[in-house]
């Protein structure tokens, strides 16, 4: 699987044969700025969902048969995501999403439906996800503790990936990249920053850092963030350097789950996932289990539960 990444373009329509280059491109459909602009009333306030990095992520309504725009209310819900027109980098990131979501197709990746590349504006457009972002989910107040179903969904798509003949690496962890359907099935969004792992005699992969400190998002086992300032001491700002003292320890590792649980839970699996969280964290490499076993082990997990 190639990326299909752009030279510095003075238009967005130089994109279109490298778009047409990418393999599967042609299931998804290509929208019109004008038909997006309808479908979002304009991407008037009321449609906001949010911003990012890489734009602004509106809510729009189209007709599940033609895709042609609808009236709110009507055919199926999307998120449309508008790229910032001087983002060179989210240009790069937008062409890898169109790359990978147009061909990689499981029931733990958000769904790609379409894409516009008109004059300079660059959108996409996504299957809407009605719980929102597991960040959202995580950090608002009054909302239950999460289910390990989340977690099980999580590396189910992440197994997905690593298992392709060209496996794909991610890249980029991170509650507000998990996204969750009306029964909170997660579903991994925003493919940016992924790139092709090694393949035949090429072992090699670059290990440059890239993504958000702290992106592996242990903080879906305890609650908290993964990046606080205001934690003690410098190393402790990220969650993982401040738990690892607990995980080692199975008498402390109550101390860091989520209070909202109300000690609710399996102490013995408790115990386990941090067993489990403690080998994908080993210094060497080699010594950390693949996604399948780390797949397989969260099974028994559930069932234990």
């Amino acid at each position: 699987m190639g990326i299909c990444w752009p030279k510095p373009a003075k238009s967005a329509l130089m994109l279109l044969p490298l778009i047409s280059q990418c393999k599967d491109s042609y299931s998804l459909k290509s929208f019109t700025f004008s038909d997006l602009k309808n479908a979002t009333k304009n991407f008037r306030s009321e449609t906001f969902l949010g911003e990012g990095g890489f734009g602004c992520v509106f809510k729009g309504w189209i007709d599940a048969n033609t895709f042609a725009p609808a009236k709110p209310g009507t055919g199926i819900v999307v998120a449309i995501k508008k790229l910032k027109a001087e983002s060179f980098q989210g240009h790069k990131e937008w062409l890898a999403e169109v790359n990978y979501l147009g061909q990689l197709h499981h029931e733990n990746l958000v769904k790609l439906i379409g894409y516009c590349v008109e004059s300079e504006n660059r959108l996409l457009v996504y299957e809407f996800m009605q719980k929102g972002s597991l960040e959202n989910h995580l950090f608002k107040k009054g909302v239950q503790p999460i289910s390990w179903h989340i977690a099980r969904g999580v590396a189910r798509g992440l197994t997905f990936l690593h298992s392709l003949d060209a496996n794909v690496i991610y890249r980029d962890l991170k509650a507000s990249n998990i996204l969750l359907d009306s029964d909170y099935n997660a579903k991994l969004s925003d493919f940016g920053l992924a790139r092709d792992g090694p393949t035949g005699d090429n072992t090699h992969v670059s290990t440059r850092v890239v993504g958000t400190q702290g992106y592996a998002a242990p903080e879906v086992t305890f609650g908290t963030a993964a990046m606080d300032d205001e934690r003690v001491g410098f190393s402790e700002k990220t969650l993982v350097e401040w738990a690892k003292p607990f995980l080692i320890d199975n008498r402390k590792v109550p101390r860091i789950m989520d209070s909202r649980l109300g000690g609710q839970y399996s102490k013995k699996g408790a115990q386990a996932a941090a067993a489990l969280a403690l080998q994908c964290l080993h210094a060497d490499p080699k010594n950390r289990p693949c996604m399948a076993d780390v797949l397989a082990s969260l099974e028994r997990l559930h069932v234990r539960i």
